[in-house]
């Protein structure tokens, strides 16, 4: 079965299949959203209006069973930080999309009315239908009652009442293997979705399956790779504590953004590290170690349990606990846990949510540490859209801009999360450069200051950094392409079998030959098109920077800033 665009417009109501162009039969995932969005979307358009476009894209790989295979990409130009922007997650969608023959669903155009609207696709195309009931729900009430009409085989993405209210920090969700959700976090993309007037999209590829050139070679090239992910040490720590292991190690590295960025280490980090995460979990009977998606042998998600026993919230990552965490200095995981669970079901970002917070701490609004109240205005402001929700709900920006707060951690509008970038300064240099504001996945230069990944480096030098930034900016655009976790970089940046053998599954997927120079030369042409998009939208060199409070205040206990010139800064994109 030929891979297909799904396409949909909004406006007219329509559906169409159409043939692959080309140039973009070589893409998948980030590498394909970003090319479509920058092919199909006027840069300076407004990104809640008729002319933005939003892309499902599963990766090369999706579909398949080679190991942590299971991310899907969406694409679009973010209402939060107005540059083209990518979002990945795991869950269920990017097998469905795969083995269904699609190539990208792309959804376009907007409806004239005020009327909702449900995508239901299978192998033969797209249907679209009018939604009434689930409007006004969460996307806990979505997945449920969503499985109750079609199936719990099928797969789901949908928004919740941020989406729907098109806050800048909305999300789109994933359901996942266990009928809970994933989060297609940052960037405002739920919002976008929201403007399409499309609630929720059900995918059900029946019995389909992903055709394989050469089998046998796929299954061997598997073989070696999965070996080489479950016998680094780093897939090892993440299995056993999840990606919450590194607050104690970010903490002893002075690196770890607390009050509202004001300090380098929490006072309360044993209390909310992944240590004792384990431990409370192990106790109440959840679970420690767990996929997000089929096929995952890292497992770094989990299970946590309330005090009763029952199911709160799964996947809470590093990033997340740490933003509701250190940085607005909360020292109770379960208190960390229910307000995961509230965000996960209005479908917002936890990292901006919880950042905007602090800077409505910063601002007076509520004191720090206040996590009851934190919880009220989730649950009682945000997901209610009331005017201080909706402040709250457009990022930490909007919180900054509306209180008159000065120290506001964001780049291109887009908050900064859990690494500070004067104490680990390649970080830096990412948050700065990134396409698509800060974001630490977009090269992940904590694996080697910290880590000790791939080689290492001083995080407190500027030696090298901004060669390192460049470098895994480079291999994440061609990762993020695949369909794998970001997290296979670890096994792929010490093991010199792995990246050879995701190489050989992509031939052996499609029946081609690339080499380790397609790949790079694959990463670059992803960032260049990403560059040039937010060019013609009007940003320029001056908006890769940090705020200047960085530069301004040390941060204990190092007492480190920021110091990077705006020419060193710039250097970046010689390539």
């Amino acid at each position: 079965m030929a891979d297909k665009i799904f396409r949909v417009n909004m406006t007219d109501l329509s559906t169409s299949l159409e043939d692959v162009p080309a140039d973009w039969a070589g893409h998948g995932g980030r590498g394909l959203t970003s090319t479509i969005i920058a092919a199909e979307v006027p840069p300076a358009c407004h990104p809640l209006g008729p002319n933005n476009k939003l892309v499902f894209a599963p990766g090369l790989l999706s579909g398949t069973a080679a190991s942590n295979s299971g991310r899907i990409s969406a694409g679009a130009k973010s209402p939060l930080t107005g540059t083209i922007k990518e979002s990945n997650s795991g869950g269920t969608s990017a097998q469905r999309l795969a083995k269904m023959g699609c190539k990208a669903l792309i959804i376009e155009g907007q409806p004239k009315d005020d009327v909702w609207y449900s995508l239901s696709l299978t192998p033969e195309g797209v249907t679209i239908n009018t939604e009434d009931e689930l409007i006004g729900k969460g996307n806990f009430a979505v997945v449920e009652g969503v499985e109750k009409r079609c199936s719990d085989k099928i797969g789901i993405l949908s928004i919740g009442q941020a989406g729907e209210m098109q806050m800048s920090a909305a999300n789109i969700s994933v359901k996942d293997p266990d009928s809970h959700v994933r989060s297609l976090g940052r960037g405002g993309l739920g919002a976008v979705m929201g403007s399409k007037k499309i609630k929720f999209i059900a995918l059900d590829a029946g019995d389909a399956k992903v055709d394989i050139a050469d089998p046998d070679a796929f299954r061997a090239a598997n073989r070696a790779f999965t070996k080489a992910l479950v016998d680094h040490p780093v897939s090892q720590a993440l299995g056993t504590y999840g990606s919450n292991v590194l607050v104690n190690i970010i903490n002893e590295a002075g690196g770890l953004p607390t009050k509202n960025f004001s300090a380098g280490q929490f006072e309360g980090h044993e209390q909310i590290s992944g240590e004792t995460m384990h431990d409370i979990i192990v106790e109440r009977g959840g679970k420690p170690k767990h996929g997000c998606h089929s096929g995952c042998v890292i497992q770094c998600s989990q299970i946590y349990n309330d005090l009763k026993g029952n199911y709160k919230t799964s996947g809470m990552e590093y990033e997340s606990i740490w933003a509701m965490g250190a940085d607005c200095t909360v020292d109770n995981l379960d208190q960390i846990a229910e307000m995961d669970h509230i965000l996960d079901d209005i479908g917002i970002d936890t990292i901006e949510t919880a950042v905007a917070f602090g800077v409505a701490m910063e601002g007076g609004v509520l004191p720090f540490g206040d996590s009851d109240e934190m919880i009220r205005i989730m649950s009682e402001e945000i997901a209610k859209g009331t005017a201080l929700g909706r402040i709250i709900g457009n990022g930490a920006g909007s919180v900054g801009r509306t209180y008159g707060v000065t120290r506001v951690p964001v780049v291109k509008n887009q908050a900064i999360p859990a690494y500070d970038p004067r104490a680990i300064k390649g970080i830096g240099i990412t948050y700065a450069t990134s396409t698509q504001g800060a974001d630490h996945t977009m090269g992940y230069t904590i694996a080697t200051e910290i880590l000790g990944v791939g080689g290492s480096a001083d995080p407190l030098s500027k030696e090298g950094q901004i060669e390192l930034s460049r470098n895994l900016q480079i291999a994440t655009a061609a990762i993020d392409s695949t369909g794998m976790c970001l997290f296979v970089a670890f096994a792929a940046l010490d093991d010199e079998t792995c990246l050879p053998a995701l190489i050989d599954m992509i031939n052996a997927r499609f029946g081609i030959s690339l080499n380790a120079a397609d790949v790079t030369n694959l990463g670059i042409s992803i960032l260049k098109t990403e560059h040039a998009f937010n060019q013609a939208a009007g940003f320029t060199n001056l908006d890769d920077r940090l705020p200047e409070f960085f530069e301004t205040e040390p941060v204990p206990p190092h007492n480190a800033v920021w110091d990077f010139s705006g020419e060193e800064i710039d250097s970046f994109w010689n390539f």
